[in-house]
């Protein structure tokens, strides 16, 4: 495997991938701009309005007929929110040429209609289709409001709002449902070329390509974007000092309370991301995890208890399924594993045993293309070159005394508990 990065234009960048452990090329393209609320809804809305039509396809129907000619191609869409920016994604897989009954160039063809679908939406009189606008407005707000329904995926989303108010990373990615009145056929048109012009642009390419070309064919499908301003990613923010936890308790119909809490890591990336890494894994990620086995297994206080941590915001989200009345209880066992990792009390076979599990998952990241793309657009989004082979290395040198190091450096900002009526 080899990744080579090229700077197509200012603000355009692509990301070869050759790989020959696939039949399948893989191909996606990441808009990229700074989250605000102004423009997270339309940021959904975008993505699902491109995927409706093309001028030179112009229905959704003629998309799905040329995917089914190239060999069953497959086309996704989506958004997402990394830090304090919004990523607006688009991802072709289609069979390798070099796996076809005869000779067809479905790279270039995949190219051209993954490029037109995001460039070259379909336009009535300077405005999106209005059929599409429309219909689209409609699904979004039901999706948005759907969020409730997983109660586990809300209480995080929850956790997040409330400990960023007002700020960029508190936003929900698929946006708001009060805003989407607003949004005309037009104005979302008109938005649209602002972002174009503006975002950050990321084109990856997945798979065993004979041909030496792929930048010459997607500078020619760019011949129009001559002239941009790109605002690239923002910084991320200081971290305030918080003296006191703040505390959330939200009602819903539930029969099983959701429990996060939100930890602030005050280190800087670099280096010290590994070991806030290994750290977060001997905490909660796996079934060898402190909080596993003392919050679930021991006490049985939780039907889940796990962590995550979140690098682009240097913040580690607990996260526990648990019976109501065992609130209080399972806050109290879960700080005390905060204050154990601080103390030293866990062992070499703990540390290694986070280091084994982290090293399988990072050795795994080239067997599936979409996963080993989203690891290089992370680390674009986050200025680093490092390499996976860079990437165990740096896991391999954590040790016992860095880890502690780390756990000095946590402190709990918010504690969000999901619970029923008059729980």
């Amino acid at each position: 495997m080899s990744y080579q990065r090229m700077t197509v234009k200012e603000g355009i960048y692509f990301h070869k991938i050759q790989t020959n452990k696939f039949k399948t090329n893989l191909f996606a393209i990441f808009l990229t701009t700074p989250l605000t609320r102004e423009n997270v809804t339309k940021n959904a809305l975008i993505t699902a309005v491109l995927r409706r039509g093309t001028n030179k396809l112009q229905t959704q129907e003629e998309i799905s007929k040329k995917l089914e000619e190239m060999y069953g191609a497959a086309f996704d869409c989506g958004v997402e929110k990394i830090g304090d920016n919004h990523s607006l994604k688009f991802y072709l897989e289609v069979v390798n040429n070099q796996f076809l009954p005869e000779k067809e160039d479905l790279v270039r063809d995949s190219i051209d209609l993954l490029m037109d679908i995001v460039f070259h939406p379909k336009v009535e009189e300077e405005q999106f289709k209005e059929e599409y606008v429309q219909g689209e407005k409609e699904n979004l707000k039901q999706m948005i409001e759907a969020k409730v329904d997983n109660k586990a995926a809300y209480a995080l989303e929850s956790c997040i709002e409330n400990m960023y108010q007002g700020k960029p990373y508190g936003l929900y990615k698929y946006g708001y449902v009060e805003d989407l009145k607003d949004i005309t056929a037009q104005k979302l048109y008109e938005y649209y070329k602002q972002l174009i012009g503006n975002c950050q642009i990321d084109i990856f390419a997945s798979g065993d390509f004979q041909e030496k070309s792929l930048e010459k064919i997607i500078q020619k499908n760019l011949e129009g974007y001559a002239e941009r301003k790109p605002q690239l990613a923002l910084k991320e923010e200081e971290k305030e000092e918080i003296k006191e936890p703040k505390r959330k308790i939200e009602n819903k119909q539930i029969s099983q309370g959701k429990l996060v809490i939100g930890l602030d890591v005050k280190t800087g990336n670099g280096e010290e991301n590994y070991k806030t890494v290994v750290y977060n894994t001997i905490l909660g990620g796996g079934s060898n995890s402190k909080l596993f086995q003392n919050v679930r297994e021991k006490a049985s206080l939780a039907y889940t208890a796990s962590s995550s941590y979140a690098r682009r915001k240097q913040n580690i989200f607990i996260r526990a399924g648990i019976e109501i009345e065992n609130y209080d209880k399972a806050v109290e066992i879960i700080k005390q594993q905060l204050q154990d990792m601080k103390e030293g009390n866990f062992s070499e076979e703990d540390l290694n045993n986070a280091k084994n599990l982290l090293l399988s998952t990072i050795e795994n990241i080239p067997e599936e293309q979409d996963t080993e793309i989203t690891y290089y657009f992370g680390q674009e989004l986050a200025g680093t070159q490092d390499t996976i082979e860079m990437y165990q290395e740096n896991i391999k040198k954590v040790t016992k005394e860095d880890v502690i190091e780390i756990a000095n450096k946590i402190q709990i900002n918010t504690i969000y508990f999901l619970t029923n009526q008059g729980g």
